[in-house]
């Protein structure tokens, strides 16, 4: 089987939602071939991905232009959009023609949808896999504006073309869509390890993928508190450590810190969760996606929120002695990682 695997590079969410079935695969079809595409960095493609692969370094969506990991801008995204559909059947011809010349047996997408409609006009099968998709954002965003109307209905068509969409657990409900499976949360399983800090409490600093920098110098310190921050940030706070110093991949490092700070997001919410990691977060301003992110985790995890304020100025003393003092919860499952792959093998073994 040759698989086409297309990981949309808005943040890490992506790639850690589709890495883990990527392994179960390899599983179940050690000899698969796999095309991957994505713009996000070859390392952080590296980190999750066991299998071998090809890469093809290139993007078919943005999602959104990003202020910030919590903000959007909404008038660079319409902008984006509506260049992006300028010549929709035309980018489904090309499409199409590139993967018929890449001919694989499935086209799978997360989340994008230009490989769909260029699937269904090669007559390849294909899936995609995620907790959202960007026709379901881009109406809530821009519904009510005359000039999203065609360009929604394109992105619903390209959607419902596939087999399937693997809504994933928690995920949005996707009602406009007609193909819709539900499968069960998934997120990478870590190993704890000793951080060598020895009775100070570890606690990661992670936004996600798109840049998102906190002012951690300014902050106050906390007594027996260490901070882990990127080493990009250069941050200067007395008890702060560069994150990637311990040498850990990210879902190692999440599983062995004593909580995690980041703002609602799919892969950082799930693998807290499973991995039994306690999660301080900030909401993402006007992000639907989150509020069943939020039920899920509140539902299967240790969390407490904070808000926008709070985390600018590092007054996280009540956050952290709440979120220390809540007893663990049992661990969810991550069933949905053998569903999403079982589902692909069933979708390649049927075309």
């Amino acid at each position: 089987m040759h698989l086409f695997v297309d990981i949309s590079s808005h943040g890490f969410g992506h790639l850690a939602i589709t890495a883990p079935v990527l392994s179960a695969l390899a599983r179940i079809a050690p000899n698969f071939r796999l095309t991957i595409r994505s713009a996000l960095p070859s390392t952080k493609l590296q980190q999750r991905i066991k299998t071998p692969y090809t890469l093809i370094a290139d993007t078919t969506d943005f999602g959104y232009v990003m202020i910030d990991a919590t903000h959007i801008d909404l008038a660079a995204s319409a902008t984006a959009y509506r260049q992006a559909h300028a010549d929709w059947p035309g980018r489904i011809a090309n499409e199409a023609r590139f993967l018929a010349n890449l001919n694989p047996d499935l086209v799978l997408t997360n989340v994008s949808y230009l490989p769909l409609a260029g699937a269904a006009a090669a007559s390849i099968p294909a899936l995609s896999l995620c907790s959202l998709n960007w026709a379901d954002l881009f109406d809530h965003y821009f519904g009510d504006q005359p000039w999203a109307k065609n360009i929604h209905a394109e992105m619903l068509t390209a959607y419902r073309s596939a087999q399937a969409f693997l809504r994933v657990t928690p995920g949005m409900a996707m009602d406009a869509l007609t193909n819709v499976q539900t499968v069960g949360p998934i997120a990478a399983l870590g190993t704890r390890r000793d951080l060598g800090l020895n009775r100070d409490k570890a606690i990661l600093i992670a936004m996600g993928g798109i840049a998102h920098r906190l002012p951690v110098e300014s902050w106050p310190r906390l007594n027996g508190i260490r901070w882990l921050v990127p080493a990009a940030w250069q941050c200067r706070h007395p008890d702060a450590i560069a994150s990637e110093s311990f040498g850990l991949n990210f879902t190692d490092l999440l599983c062995s810190v004593d909580a995690v700070i980041t703002k609602p997001g799919y892969g950082t919410f799930t693998e807290a969760a499973c991995n039994g990691t306690p999660v301080i977060y900030q909401r993402r301003e006007n992000w639907p996606e989150q509020d069943c992110l939020i039920e899920w985790l509140k539902a299967n995890g240790r969390c407490f929120e904070i808000s926008a304020a709070q985390l600018e100025y590092g007054q996280l003393a009540a956050a952290l002695e709440n979120i220390l003092a809540q007893s663990p919860s049992p661990l969810p499952e991550t069933d949905g990682i053998t569903q999403a792959a079982r589902a692909i093998m069933d979708c390649a073994s049927a075309a």
